[in-house]
């Protein structure tokens, strides 16, 4: 197959990749010259483990391409993917759907018979009905089909999450659609992926409800965790307890500083939009968007309690920036609420963070940024664990208890167990412990 993907961030790369490395020969198109410009030299602008082997071996093997000229690939295009931001628009929260409209106002006199066009960006139900309106008043006599297939991807395990995914949504009107999502989704049939077909709003409503759902885990998890602390309770028994049940599972119920990220702060907030506007609000998802954001700013205050309130002058070592390990992703982060709340209490603080310190500049002011942890421990009143980074899962606790003022770990992620970290001396305090 022919693929052209519009789009060269986060999921239109790792799509277009994936799909190059099941066979088909895929372009990847970008307004953005600095962006191609690095693909073409081999540079991936992204952080994802094994992307860059992946780009590399397909652009090797003549499968994987990429250009500013929508113009000069589309025309022999079988699919085309359009992969573009849809971020939460400024003062209702809906998605921003104009660079969606864009790519579709570009492509429609591009088009070749027959051509799919997908929506592989997250959008609210209804978007492609509006694409196929566009896309039909420039080519009123074009034979043409618009499909929905949004991803499920988590970053830091994107790749495997393609290659071995729980299942593939297709939301499509028409048998054309269908089989040609079909012939390019058939390498996993090799791995019993299943192949879930639908009706297109269905699979747009699909995207959200799953992201919806799993935020609302997270939240959940979170309010428990603070009555944990209230009645004497340990969140990660009850954590236990509740996950081993195969009608609610283990995987979002690990408490902690809230969720962040391009996905679940955006896409609830759409999602709450979209029920407003068909008169049916969603209750449920209203309370989980407002217990995360008071969950951001209570962990600030988490901090600042356990340094014992008079906090003006002290130093604090801030473990982990990105809202997730294993990405340089900063959207909505927890981090950047809680350096907020530290440095608005007169705390000044000292950052690491193995991947996400470029990316932070961006959206946080006057930190400290140090070369590793123990660069970022020394000379600090306490140490706090933001991020679930692998490189904080072993601090050497002799040597960070030397660099300390005061031997303080905030365990924000329940990385560490009470018993040994106070056996070194430490005090600890951690979330819903």
């Amino acid at each position: 197959m022919q693929i052209v993907m519009i789009g060269t961030g986060y999921v239109g790369l790792v799509s277009g990749a994936c799909f190059a490395d099941f066979g088909h020969h895929v372009t990847c198109v970008d307004k953005d010259e600095s962006k191609i410009d690095a693909l073409l030299n081999g540079r991936i602008p992204i952080f994802e483990p094994g992307l860059d082997a992946l780009v590399e071996s397909n652009v090797a093997a003549g499968r994987l391409n990429f250009t500013l000229d929508l113009a000069s690939v589309l025309p022999e295009a079988d699919a085309v993917f359009i992969a573009v931001g849809t971020p939460s628009r400024r003062g209702d929260g809906h998605a921003d759907l104009s660079y969606v409209y864009a790519a579709a106002e570009e492509m429609a006199p591009l088009l070749r018979e027959g051509a799919v066009v997908v929506d592989k960006s997250t959008v609210p139900v209804g978007t492609g009905d509006e694409v196929e309106t566009i896309i039909r008043k420039v080519c009123p006599e074009l034979k043409f089909s618009v499909a929905s297939n949004p991803e499920f991807l988590r970053e830091g395990a994107a790749i495997d999450d393609f290659k071995r995914p729980d299942r593939v949504v297709i939301g499509v009107n028409d048998a054309h659609a269908e089989e040609v999502l079909q012939e390019i989704y058939r390498p996993l049939t090799r791995n019993d992926s299943p192949i879930l077909t639908m009706s297109r709003r269905a699979a747009e409503l699909t995207k959200y409800a799953a992201n919806a759902f799993l935020a609302t885990k997270i939240s959940f998890i979170n309010e428990i965790a603070d009555l944990c602390e209230e009645v004497g309770a340990d969140v990660r028994d009850v954590a236990r307890g509740i996950g081993t049940d195969s009608r609610i599972g283990s995987r979002f119920l690990q408490p902690g500083p809230g969720y962040g990220g391009s996905c679940f702060p955006k896409d609830t907030l759409a999602l709450l939009k979209t029920g407003q506007n068909y008169g049916s609000p969603l209750k449920i998802v209203e309370a989980v968007v407002a217990v995360n954001d008071q969950r951001k700013s209570a962990m600030g205050a988490k901090v600042i309690e356990a340094l014992g309130g008079d906090v003006a002058g002290k130093t604090v070592a801030l473990l982990g920036l990105t809202f997730k390990a294993n990405t340089d992703d900063m959207r909505d982060s927890p981090a950047i609420e809680i350096a907020q709340a530290l440095q608005d209490a007169g705390i000044t603080v000292r950052a690491y963070d193995p991947e996400g310190m470029e990316t932070s500049k961006a959206v946080i002011s006057n930190l400290v940024y140090c070369d590793d942890s123990y660069d970022a421990m020394t000379g600090a009143d306490a140490a706090v664990i933001v991020t679930e980074w692998d490189a904080f899962r072993a601090l050497d606790l002799g040597k960070a208890k030397e660099l300390l003022n005061r031997p303080l770990l905030v365990d924000l992620r329940n990385l560490y167990s009470r018993t040994d970290v106070e056996k070194q001396g430490f005090e600890y305090v951690a979330v819903g412990r």
